[in-house]
């Protein structure tokens, strides 16, 4: 493979890499990789495992060409804090996606027929609606995302740190829980000013909840024709495949278009399970490990097939 150096935008500019398949014919057919939640390099790198790296080099294999770049929060976080810029996923996310699309239909090496983006986790949730508002993607290809709300997502994962958790943070946890839950309960009816008033740390407000809540992921997807590949982990313990999973099944299950693919022991970053418990999740991740190559051959002939 080969990799170039790009740069995405101009007023808050992001590093990220072009890896191109070698010994090919051009022009080849290409992913953009969308981030999870939080701030994140262009490997989606967390402990000593790099998700998006992977994926980027062994599609190169397949004769696949991806695009990965660093998130704005990772690279701007602190500029956009001291600018006290509102922040929604269209800033931190939306926007960059479909500005990546553009850059690769731009690139006569790539098929701008054939653009696919890679939604992982919060990017999967994303990837309809990036798709919708101007990255007109080929394809959707969701990897460990979820058809439920971030505040269903936030209140269940507090639930489950809480009932692993010694006597004193189990309490910390639940007012937690608490002060969140009258916060969500209040979103549908509250007012968008009301809720860009109200801090919810790291540089968000509760705005940035009930914008989210009202692009609803599933609107995107029941009202698309393009093909979707649904990707999930038995074993992961953020997007739950008895749960968010099974919930993409059964809401998704008589349309023609989506392809679902379940991948036993295989945890949200589409490596083997460690501890499968997420009140270990740093440990989980600190082992280092590489997705299966089995997940990406998944991918490129779901591709291939489309």
């Amino acid at each position: 493979m080969t990799e170039e150096k790009i740069t995405l935008g101009t007023e808050y500019p992001l590093n990220g890499l072009l890896t191109l398949p070698d010994n090919t014919n051009f022009p080849v057919p290409a992913c953009v990789l969308v981030h999870g939640s939080g701030s994140s390099d262009m490997n989606e790198h967390i402990g000593k495992v790099y998700p998006f790296r992977d994926i980027a080099s062994e599609l190169a294999l397949h004769g696949i060409a991806c695009l990965r770049y660093d998130k704005r929060s990772y690279a701007h976080g602190r500029r956009m804090l001291k600018e006290k810029r509102l922040i929604t996923v269209k800033e931190e996310t939306i926007e960059d996606a479909i500005k990546a699309a553009d850059l690769l239909r731009s690139d006569p090496r790539i098929d701008s027929e054939r653009i696919y983006v890679i939604g992982h986790s919060m990017g999967a949730m994303l990837a309809p609606r990036i798709d919708a508002e101007g990255g007109n993607f080929r394809g959707l290809i969701l990897m460990a995302g979820s058809p439920y709300t971030l505040p269903d997502i936030l209140m269940r994962q507090l639930d489950e740190l809480a009932s692993k958790s010694n006597f004193l943070l189990k309490a910390v946890l639940r007012k937690q829980k608490e002060k969140y839950e009258q916060l969500f309960a209040d979103l549908e009816t509250m007012s968008d000013e009301d809720a860009k008033k109200k801090n919810m740390g790291g540089g968000t407000t509760l705005y940035y909840f009930k914008e989210m809540n009202s692009h609803p992921a599933m609107d995107f997807l029941q009202n698309t024709e393009k093909p979707v590949l649904i990707m999930q982990g038995e074993k992961d313990f953020q997007a739950k495949a008895d749960i968010d999973y099974q919930k993409y099944r059964e809401l998704l299950q008589d349309r023609d278009n989506v392809t679902f693919r379940l991948y036993p022991d295989l945890n949200h970053l589409f490596m083997h399970s460690v501890y499968g418990d997420i009140a270990k999740a740093s440990k989980e991740y600190s082992k280092p490990q590489h997705i299966p190559s089995e997940v990406i051959a998944d991918i490129a002939d779901w591709i291939r097939n489309h």
